[in-house]
This record gives structure tokens, sequence and C-alpha cells, in this order.
């Protein structure tokens, strides 16, 4: 009887082991996976948000340095509607590329 009994319980503790090894493979190694991709998605996104944002900024002090008296007096406020502009120009193009790639 105690053989049996034995036996029972190694059986059960191998179709335990059976159903944990295939919870792991089948929910957590996928999801580790997606994870990675997402995590290398977001990194790339927020690194090409900062280079846009020094791009403009860039843009910014460009036209407000390197233009001489062109922008002086009344017109100081042109070079930020410029670097505005571009900025805009440069949120529409992302987002347009990024619908085009969806469908």
């Amino acid at each position: 009887m105690k053989a049996t009994l034995s036996e029972g319980k190694g059986q059960a503790r191998d179709s335990i082991d059976l159903v944990i090894r295939y919870v792991k493979q089948e929910t957590l190694t996928p999801l580790k996976s997606i994870l990675k991709y997402v995590g290398f998605g977001v990194g790339g996104a927020l690194l090409s948000g900062f280079g846009v944002v020094l791009l403009l900024l860039g843009i910014l002090r460009l036209l407000q340095t390197e233009t001489g008296t062109s922008f002086t007096g009344n017109l100081s406020w042109l070079p930020y509607l410029i670097t505005l502009v571009v900025g805009v120009v440069v949120i529409v193009a992302s987002l347009s590329l990024a619908r085009r790639k969806k469908n």
C-alpha cells in the first residue's frame, strides 16, 4: 500500500512540475521578449524626443544669434514662431508616418 501511495505522490509532483514548466514556457518567456521589445521602443522614443528638443533649441539659438539684426526690435518674436512651426511640422510628419505604418 505504501508503494502505491509514494508512487502517486511522485506522479503528482511530476504533473505539477510539468504544469509549472508549461506555464513558464507559454507565458513568461513570450512576456519577457515582449517587454524587451517594448523597453527598446520606449527608450528609443525618449532619446528621439530628447534629440528633437535639442534640435529645436539649436534652431532657435541659430536664428537668434546668426541672423544679425534681422530679428531685433519688433521682430524679436519671429525666431520663436519659426521654431514653433518647425516643431509642429516635425510632429505632424511623425504622426502621419506612424499612422501610415499602422494601416
